[in-house]
């Protein structure tokens, strides 16, 4: 495989007038594993749709293992799994069912063995001809990642994988995903709209925002570039803007409603000064962070990943069911 697993120029997605996919640039070193980080509805989704060939591309280049996804669409379809937010394995089959089942769709002639390692990696040997339904969540996800890897993918995609997950599941998963990448020698491309889940597993980072990349580089890399701590300050009463900007200390300051979102060089230095300006008895509310992933993203847009907007119209049940098939 090349050095770049994943790599696009210009890729572009419109769904008539809507822009959900704006010129993005991707370099996806193979063998790592790399996150796109970003808010819900920011086009991370459209993004996989385009790469597996499951949605035109309005515009631009992209290949995916080597083969360009224009050209050689079913090559990129072969080399290529996915892992979903949501578990659609079939509860009504065993383990071994629902991995025999995916070896039909793929029409694979020598997929035992390969079911007997995946099975045995992921503890799951002894529940093999248990029905699904009955498994528990961190179970289902174990085995769903099992049928993404049973042909041997060069590259696996993995779409908010950890969404609704609890704490301990989610930690599960965390070091699944570690072990897979070094075990199977497989490039992850892992979106995901959690700070603390692109910092903790990812190589490499593109922070996504309205379908354009906005920032990429290494977690490090990326809080490195960002040498200014951000305050959060919510008021009972208007505060008078100019004030603010008038601080020494403050960058810029956005508001939003009776929040306003300061950029300052020190919190510690700025936040008596800010406490004197606004007086603490109209103060509903103060927070700080120091720089991150999540002060990157607010620098860049004035908003926090936690937002939401749309993606353009995405039937996800039928997404999913789009996926299931295209891995045939």
């Amino acid at each position: 495989m090349p050095s770049d697993a994943i790599r696009t120029r210009g890729l572009t997605k419109r769904y008539g007038t809507f822009l959900a996919v704006d010129h993005v640039d991707l370099d996806v070193p193979a063998g790592t594993v790399f996150g796109l980080l970003g808010p819900n509805g920011a086009g991370k989704t459209t993004i996989i749709k385009l790469l597996t060939g499951l949605s035109d591309i309005t515009k631009g280049e992209a290949t995916v293992a080597g083969f360009d996804i224009h050209k050689d669409p079913m090559h990129v379809k072969q080399n290529v799994g996915w892992v979903a937010a949501e578990v659609i394995l079939d509860d009504d089959l065993s383990a071994s069912e629902n991995l025999w089942l995916q070896a039909q769709l793929q029409r694979l002639d020598y997929w035992k063995g390969r079911a007997e390692t995946l099975l045995h990696y992921f503890d799951l040997t002894a529940y093999r001809r248990q029905k699904v339904g009955t498994f528990s969540t961190g179970m289902r996800k174990k085995l769903e990642i099992a049928l993404a890897l049973l042909h041997q993918p060069k590259v696996i995609f993995m779409d908010e994988p950890t969404i609704g997950l609890d704490p301990a599941t989610r930690q599960m998963l965390w070091e699944l995903i570690q072990g897979v990448h070094r075990e199977f020698g497989i490039t992850v491309l892992l979106t995901t709209h959690y700070i603390e889940e692109a910092d903790a597993l990812c190589d490499n980072v593109a922070i996504i925002d309205r379908g354009k990349i906005v920032a990429s580089g290494t977690p490090d890399a990326l809080k490195e570039s960002e040498n200014a701590d951000v305050i959060e300050i919510e008021t009972k009463q208007e505060v008078n803007e100019a004030q603010l900007r008038a601080i020494p200390g403050v960058l810029a300051a956005r508001s939003q409603g009776r929040s306003w979102l300061l950029r300052v060089s020190s919190a510690e230095e700025v936040l008596p000064s800010l406490l004197a300006v606004v007086h603490d008895e109209t103060v509903r509310s103060i927070n700080v962070q120091k720089p991150s992933l999540e002060t990157v993203f607010l620098n860049l847009t004035g908003r926090r990943i936690g937002g939401s907007e749309s993606e353009g119209p995405v039937d996800f049940r039928k997404f999913y069911a789009q996926m299931r098939r295209a891995r045939s």
